[in-house]
């Protein structure tokens, strides 16, 4: 789960799929001093991921 601070609202809960906008505002936001406490990376520079191939289904 990823909840920036602030506001504190989940923005990413797990088995979510990740889309530009949610890493642009992750992204931008920590840049503008909100903290990610529950990132790998804070800065959101980086995000570790598990991959899943909606394809292969």
């Amino acid at each position: 789960m990823l909840t920036p601070y602030p506001p504190g609202i989940p923005a990413v809960l797990p088995g979510e799929m990740l889309d530009q906008a949610v890493v642009d505002y992750l992204r931008s936001g920590a840049d503008a001093g909100m903290l990610i406490p529950d990132a790998a990376d804070g800065s959101a520079d980086s995000i570790r991921v598990s991959v899943h191939d909606v394809d292969a289904d």
